[in-house]
């Protein structure tokens, strides 16, 4: 396993969210896949994990650098992007369509389009944000 991914499982993040994108074979995966290359491309030096695994969930994919940059949950209707420090992050092209006072998320519906460099500024933001905030403590 390399330093770019961390697992709760033997397996590695990136063979297991691969593996997530197979399973969905509908335009779920196809998104998931897509936020994953917007992710790498906005932030080469990111991580990718597999988190939360319980008898109920088989994971979940994190990406993050120095902390947290975002889930990407995946459910009948809507691919989740749930971001760790979204309510801190500015949204000025407004791709956040859940409020919260901490987290923040874009829910993608099929048929979405993506702003793909809108995306990518946000992803840049919350690692800024991350690396800021690990200079404090």
């Amino acid at each position: 396993m390399s330093a770019r991914e961390r697992t709760e499982s033997k397996e590695p993040a990136s063979e297991l969210i691969s593996k997530r994108v197979k399973e969905l074979s509908d335009w779920r995966g196809e998104t998931l896949e897509r936020v994953r290359r917007l992710i790498k491309e906005a932030d080469p030096e990111s991580i990718e994990e597999w988190k939360w695994v319980k008898p109920t969930s088989p994971g979940t994919p994190v990406w993050s650098h120095n902390g947290g940059i975002c889930t990407g949950e995946t459910y009948k209707s809507v691919v989740k992007l749930t971001f760790f420090k979204g309510a801190s992050l500015e949204d000025s092209s407004h791709l956040f369509n859940q409020p919260g006072t901490v987290r923040r998320a874009i829910d993608i519906h099929e048929g979405d389009k993506i702003n793909e460099a809108a995306f990518k500024k946000l992803i840049r933001e919350a690692v800024a944000l991350n690396l800021e905030s690990k200079g404090k403590r």
